[in-house]
């Protein structure tokens, strides 16, 4: 996907314009505009009963919407059945057929589609290497780690030639150390094959590393749709700000006494420094005396939470090698410059 494409000019790979989905009095999906470029790994971010799952399904044929349209590479496909769309689903429990051999798991689109056995054999062959499986066709599910077994899921999703992949939440199952290694692969995957993922996640760090573009989900709506880094360094509302990572969020009085314009604004914690004794202030920051409320180590960094004597709360996150000797009660010296400030919105 090139950075430089306008999502609003091009042909999309999925376009969703004012979609709208109810399950009795609740709008699950409330109104959503939305395109999706061919090529880009694209994130749906959000916490549980956001909308971000109901938009996958949506998109796979799933779901139907009550209102609104949806195109896959410009063809409207609302009533279409899943199988006649150009798309295929990664689900989040792998939903692999535990009697079936991982090569017949991997092929069982070919023979829905009457593809003869010698072929189909080949052809899972070659999508089980793709995804680095090569000599497992003969094994069970039952016999694989989860992170195989979320690989043939993916064999099997590909094997069809789907324009557009959609992966409900595949990596919850699996430990860290294996959760980020696959992070790697699949966008690594994506690249290869150049086609659209369409990811739905609840965790801000991959959608973070993973993604070309991330749409972060609020109760139905799309609350912010840019790059990763966009979205982090310039969370638009209060929600964006504490849910991708977490921020200090600022009153407009408390953002213009920083030297930032009076509006309410979000301070990333690893934004704010803290002063040894003696130094001098950075230019353009504000130092702030404040006393420590809370320490928290969390491995390469320790977050400080402290309070000035008017009252103001702020996080900082400062590498766990530069924090001196810092206890709770004690006191600290912050230093803020007023550029760290990201002016918001909203504060809803």
């Amino acid at each position: 996907m090139h950075a430089n494409i306008d999502p609003a000019l091009a042909i999309a790979a999925v376009r969703f314009a004012g979609v709208v989905r109810h399950f009795g009095a609740v709008k699950a999906v409330d109104g959503v505009d939305l395109s999706i470029l061919p090529g880009e790994f694209f994130a749906m971010l959000g916490p549980s009963g956001s909308g971000k799952t109901t938009c996958l399904r949506l998109i796979a044929g799933f779901e139907q919407p009550d209102a609104g349209h949806i195109e896959i590479f410009g063809e409207k496909v609302e009533g279409l059945p899943p199988y006649r769309r150009a798309v295929n689903t990664v689900f989040q429990d792998y939903a692999l057929f535990p009697h079936l051999s991982v090569g017949d798991n991997v092929a069982y689109g070919l023979r829905v589609r009457g593809v003869g056995r010698a072929e189909r054999d080949k052809q899972a062959r070659e999508a089980l290497a793709m995804v680095k499986l090569t000599g497992m066709e003969s094994r069970r599910p039952a016999q694989l780690s989860g992170g195989q077994r979320q690989r043939v899921a993916l064999a099997r999703a590909l094997i069809v030639r789907p324009k557009v992949l959609l992966l409900d939440e595949p990596l919850g199952a699996l430990d860290l150390k294996l959760r980020e290694e696959m992070q790697l692969e699949l966008k690594g995957l994506q690249r290869t094959l150049g086609l659209s993922f369409v990811f739905v996640t609840h965790d801000q760090g991959e959608a973070l590393s993973m993604a070309d573009r991330v749409a972060v989900f609020n109760e139905g709506r799309i609350v912010q749709v840019g790059p990763p880094e966009e979205v982090y360094e310039r969370p638009r509302t209060r929600f964006v700000a504490g849910f991708v990572g977490s921020a200090n969020v600022l009153s407009a009085a408390e953002a213009q006494a920083l030297g930032a314009p009076a509006r309410p604004s979000s301070l990333r914690p690893e934004k704010i420094a803290l002063m040894s004794a003696g130094a001098s202030a950075p230019t353009g920051a504000v130092v702030l005396d404040a006393a420590i409320v809370d320490v928290s180590y969390q491995g390469p960094v320790r977050r400080i939470t402290a309070r000035t004597p008017g009252g103001l709360v702020l996080v900082a996150a400062v590498p766990a090698g530069q924090a001196g000797a810092i206890e709770r009660g004690g006191p600290v010296r912050l230093a803020v410059r007023s550029d760290a400030l990201q002016p918001m919105e909203s504060e809803e």
